[in-house]
């Protein structure tokens, strides 16, 4: 760690450039001194410019060089400059850039920024975290099995004179994991495992100079190994790995001045300040500004949204243009993205029944197999035959294929939206025949819309009466006030004046309009001031509206519902028709409103459940598990919360309540059901993998396990077949990755 102290001269006195560097990289900025919005504009110009590289003139290099020394800090600290050059006499700077990072247009308007953040004095912080870099360093286990198989075929079918203690030295150094194992086997789990089998067929075969046999088997463990753990790596790294992707600093407003922290150093509270071509590196609120934001990293939505002052935005996505003051609600792994990655990375995959009861059978046959090698032995009084016979195994095979293709349907799963907590999830997913689902917020999209305006007074058009309700209602918090403000919006509907108005909670509210004194709320308001409403009379009531009257005269009526989810019916009636699953719907609306969404649904009305509190529905699902179905529960309520922990799977939205998330098993990041269809396919068609990969191991070593007693089979082969079947099953867990992610 260097610290270079430079003095700068200003109107005020003279200040202190503090650089603290490290590897030739300046960290802490903290702007000080004069505001940018009185400094001078810095005028810059585009010289040249190809991709990946552009050179500007600046003139106020040439005679300022503590301008100089300051822009140089800035280019060093900042993400997006790879590399770049300064030459004050020529008052110029020549940057290079990743192309495939930032366009040509993001990166001078970026540019600009920094030239003018640049005319400002900085002060440079030491860091409060002291990091150190941890190089990971493991055991180069498939180095040495490559080395002994190439050492083997060189001294054997080659016939190269290869010094026989070099192929023995080599075997043994990448025999040393699979002795580990065993060892750890024998004296902690008190059982001959897998590893023991194959730790005797190495000695055996090494020991009779049949050294390509035990250096290919070792090469053929390693290969199977790494399939599983890159496959584990992976499912950390690249599915939803929405944090890793942001820029080392953030531009943070503290005191009133500009300052460029470290990321991890940004806290709930702080202003955070995004300029175009830069990721939100929070989640927050929009304080002041506006940006088209891309979300397609977060959400997978293709088409930016434009958001302004009041809405919510979330780290990981990209101002595309504007700027933002966000105020900071959540950081680091708190924030929706690196809630994702959590989930992912938390994930067990080793829990399935079927890779459990597999290993299960797998292990049993350890001592079996075992017996059979040394009556193999005592028979034929070949040591060769003996070790074919305690090669052949199917634990190897299992152990390797089956958590690589649970991970991998994890990871495809996560990058189409659909995050899955564990293996057993996954497994328990596949059999789903009944699926329960929460109406409000799930089926629905679980706030209030207009669905119609009548108007029963024949001198007042369903428009005014439109008008009169929205100027009534405009800054009012309630859900249906806000709906009808919506509406008007959407129509184009003018507001009016006005003076003095009234809430009454619960009921409704009492407005002067246009020298109107006007009532807009509920049935039983308007008779409490005396309307007239005889024109309901006759009439049959919707199930949700607000009523609308001025002057002792109903005018006007006015519907709303929760409506649907656009995707609800396509869901429903693919669950039912093509899935073959039961589907039931528990609401605690009335009667009527629930048999109407369950018939507009498709849902059987015996299949209807209203009224429903969250004790109850915690009870219809655990009848429908005591008459043995297999559910899953769909909710994103804290209410749903009982019912999501009884049901053998449980489904909530990344929207939904915390505690709804936390306690389900699966989470549709997309808040769309669509995201379930997936899951359920992908869930059956791991099932159907795990199959064909256990066929893929059996069938091969039953066949080779019989030559090898009866007939006799050359180590070699039995190595090939073994290891050989467990590389196949390993890559063809695999499939799911290689889909597209659109398909």
């Amino acid at each position: 760690m260097v610290q270079v102290k430079v003095g700068l001269p200003s109107s005020a006195g003279q200040s202190q450039v503090n650089l603290t560097q490290k590897n030739g990289k300046a960290h802490f900025i903290e702007h000080k001194g004069h505001s940018r919005t009185h400094l001078p504009k810095v005028d810059y110009s585009v010289i040249h410019a190809i991709p990946g590289r552009i050179r500007l003139r600046v003139p106020r290099l040439r005679h300022n060089p503590d301008y100089a020394q300051r822009l140089q800090v800035l280019l060093e600290a900042d993400a997006l400059v790879t590399s770049f050059r300064l030459k004050p006499a020529a008052a110029s700077v020549a940057v290079t850039y990743n192309p495939k990072t930032v366009s040509e247009f993001k990166l001078r308007h970026h540019l600009g920024h920094v030239f003018q953040s640049a005319a400002e004095v900085v002060v440079l912080k030491p860091t409060k975290h002291k990091t150190t870099k941890v190089t990971e360093t493991s055991w180069p286990g498939l180095q040495l099995s490559g080395a002994a198989t190439a050492l083997a075929v060189l001294g054997g079918p080659l016939g190269l004179p290869i010094p026989p203690i070099f192929m023995v030295g080599t075997i043994s150094l990448a025999t040393l994991p699979v002795l580990q194992r065993a060892w750890k086997g024998i004296t902690v789990e008190r059982k001959l495992n897998i590893d023991f089998l194959d730790l005797i067929a190495i000695a055996i075969t090494t020991i009779q100079g049949r050294f390509l046999a035990p250096a290919l088997m070792l090469s053929l463990i390693d290969i199977g190994e790494k399939i599983r753990d890159r496959t584990a790596r992976c499912s950390a790294q690249q599915t939803l790995d929405l944090l890793s992707s942001l820029g080392q600093f953030a531009w943070v407003e503290r005191d009133g001045q500009k300052q460029q922290i470290p990321i991890h150093e940004v806290q709930r509270g702080d202003i955070v300040i995004v300029y175009p071509g830069e990721q939100v590196p929070v989640d927050g609120k929009i304080l002041r500004g506006k940006a088209l934001l891309d979300e397609q990293k977060l959400t997978g939505e293709s088409v930016p949204v434009f958001k302004t002052k009041g809405q919510n935005v979330f780290a990981s996505t990209l101002v595309r243009e504007g700027r933002m003051y966000i105020l900071t609600e959540k950081v680091g792994h708190d924030t929706l993205a690196g809630k994702s990655l959590q989930l992912m990375e938390q994930a067990p995959v080793h829990d399935t029944r079927m890779e459990n009861y597999a290993a299960t059978v797998a292990q049993k046959t350890v001592l079996p197999t075992l017996l059979l090698g040394a009556a193999v032995f005592a028979l034929t009084r070949n040591p060769a035959r003996a070790a074919s016979v305690l090669t052949l195994d199917f634990a190897t095979g299992i152990r390797v294929s089956v958590p690589t293709t649970v991970l991998a349907a994890l990871t495809h799963a996560a990058q189409r939206g659909v995050l899955i907590r564990s293996g057993r999830a996954l497994e328990q997913l596949a059999q789903v025949d009944t699926i329960v689902f929460d109406k409000t917020g799930t089926l629905t999209q679980g706030e209030a819309a207009v669905v119609g305006v009548e108007s029963l007074n024949p001198a007042v058009s369903s428009v005014r009466v439109l008008q009169l309700a929205a100027t009534a209602e405009q800054r009012l918090t309630h859900p249906v006030a806000e709906a009808v403000i919506r509406y008007a919006e959407a129509h184009k509907v003018e507001m009016l004046p006005r003076s003095k108005w009234d809430y009454q909670l619960g009921l409704g509210v009492k407005a002067e309009i246009d020298g109107e004194t006007v009532f807009v709320g509920s049935e039983r308001f308007l008779r409490l001031q005396e309307v007239d409403m005889s024109g309901l009379e006759g009439r049959q009531k919707p199930a949700s509206a607000i009523y609308v009257g001025s002057n002792d005269q109903l005018l006007g009526i006015i519907e709303y519902s929760d409506l649907l989810r656009p995707e609800s019916r396509e869901v429903i009636s693919r669950l039912l028709t093509v899935e073959n699953v039961e589907v039931h719907m528990l609401t605690g609306d009335n009667k009527q409103t629930a048999s109407a969404v369950a018939a507009q649904l498709g849902i059987a009305p015996i299949n209807t459940h209203a009224e429903a509190f969250p004790e109850q529905k915690a009870t219809v699902v655990r009848e429908l598990h005591e008459q043995n179905k297999t559910v899953a529960f769909v909710g994103d309520g804290i209410n749903d919360s009982p019912a999501l922990a009884y049901a053998d799977v449980s489904v909530s939205f990344a929207n939904g309540s915390d505690i709804a998330r936390e306690t389900a098993d699966v989470v549709l990041m997309h808040n769309n059901l669509h995201g379930l269809l997936e899951a359920i396919a992908i869930a059956r068609q791991t099932k159907q993998l795990i199959q064909q990969n256990t066929g893929i191991i059996a069938i091969p070593n039953l066949a080779a396990l019989m030559v090898a007693v009866f007939f006799g089979l050359n180590p070699l082969a039995a190595t090939v077949v073994n290891n050989g079947s467990t590389v196949v099953a390993g890559v063809n867990g695999l499939r799911p990755l290689l889909k597209p992610k659109n398909s």
